[in-house]
């Protein structure tokens, strides 16, 4: 199957590509206790295949920035095709659609039939889109929000119309270019910033929605990136998106629950010697995803600790 895809996908055939893309009933993921959010672009299959062994708790589907005019069209086809081979996963997998106006709406109406476990729309601006949007989704999936406009910032405590408006995504560059602030501002002491965290988590829970910190574009400076963290665990943040897998890492253990990963950990040993002692080094458990030896090693590593 991966094969056709990528064939099609090399060949530039979005017919051929689009005939892959076979609607099926997908188990939603309703859990919203994810730690670390990564961003994958949807027009990239390397990465694409390989959702199941990554670690972070949420894969966020990007059909937006990063995601060239030219490959849209592309990007949201493969993404169907990954959701309807992925029908159950302990990982949240939403679906960054473009912006309303850019194709947002038509994209949410072919994405139903698929049934990610949510649709990220980004530069939302006011309740009545939200209930636009609503009206539009799939009665099953919730709907996340990035607060990247001063408008939806202004609206920020009128967006959660209902329980189906789950996570709030900062989204920092966009929001401050929209509020003509300097990027310069953003930097650990600044005081601007720690209001704006503040401001964003308290307005946040006070309507009962998740908030997600924003993303650290240095993905190399992990220095930098740990001390985001340590600020905002401090505050009372438990979630933060990724655009790598070591920022994935530290978000995961910066955020860790310890009597969870340790009853994980147990669980994980257990169903791997169970199933290595039938020949099976590789499986899929339905509650704690995919499981090798060196999945197991590392919960090993951790119950030794």
């Amino acid at each position: 199957m991966f094969n056709k895809i990528e064939e099609a996908y090399n060949r530039r055939d979005l017919t051929a590509l689009d005939a892959l893309a076979v609607p099926t009933f997908r188990q939603i993921n309703k859990k919203n206790n994810f730690k670390s959010v990564l961003m994958l672009s949807c027009n990239n299959l390397k990465h694409l295949s390989k959702i199941e062994s990554l670690e972070a708790d949420c894969i966020m589907l990007n059909l937006e920035d990063g995601v060239s005019k030219e490959d849209k069209p592309f990007a949201l086809v493969l993404a169907a095709i990954f959701l309807s081979r992925l029908t159950k996963s302990d990982k949240k997998l939403v679906v960054r659609v473009n912006a309303l106006e850019a194709g947002g709406y038509d994209e949410i109406t072919y994405l139903n039939q698929f049934m990610p476990d949510a649709i990220r729309v980004p530069k939302i601006k006011n309740s009545d889109e939200v209930k636009n949007i609503l009206a539009l989704l799939h009665e099953d999936v919730d709907l996340h929000l990035s607060i990247e406009t001063a408008e939806s910032w202004h609206n920020l405590s009128n967006l959660a119309l209902n329980k189906r408006v789950s996570v709030f995504y900062l989204g920092v560059l966009d929001l401050f270019a929209d509020m003509g602030l300097s990027q310069s501002l953003i930097h650990v002491q600044n005081p601007t910033m720690k209001y704006m965290l503040a401001h964003f988590l308290m307005s946040t829970k006070a309507v009962h929605v998740k908030p997600v910190s924003f993303v650290f574009q240095e993905f190399q400076d992990l220095e930098t990136f740990q001390e985001w963290l340590s600020l905002e665990k401090e505050m009372g943040y438990d979630a933060k998106a990724c655009i790598s897998p070591k920022q994935v890492a530290l978000v995961n253990k910066m955020f860790m629950n310890k009597e969870d990963e340790m009853k994980r950990a147990k669980i994980i040993v257990k169903l791997f010697e169970m199933h290595r002692d039938e020949g099976i080094t590789g499986f899929v458990d339905e509650e704690y995803g995919f499981i090798d030896e060196p999945i197991y090693k590392g919960a090993l590593k951790l119950l030794q600790k």
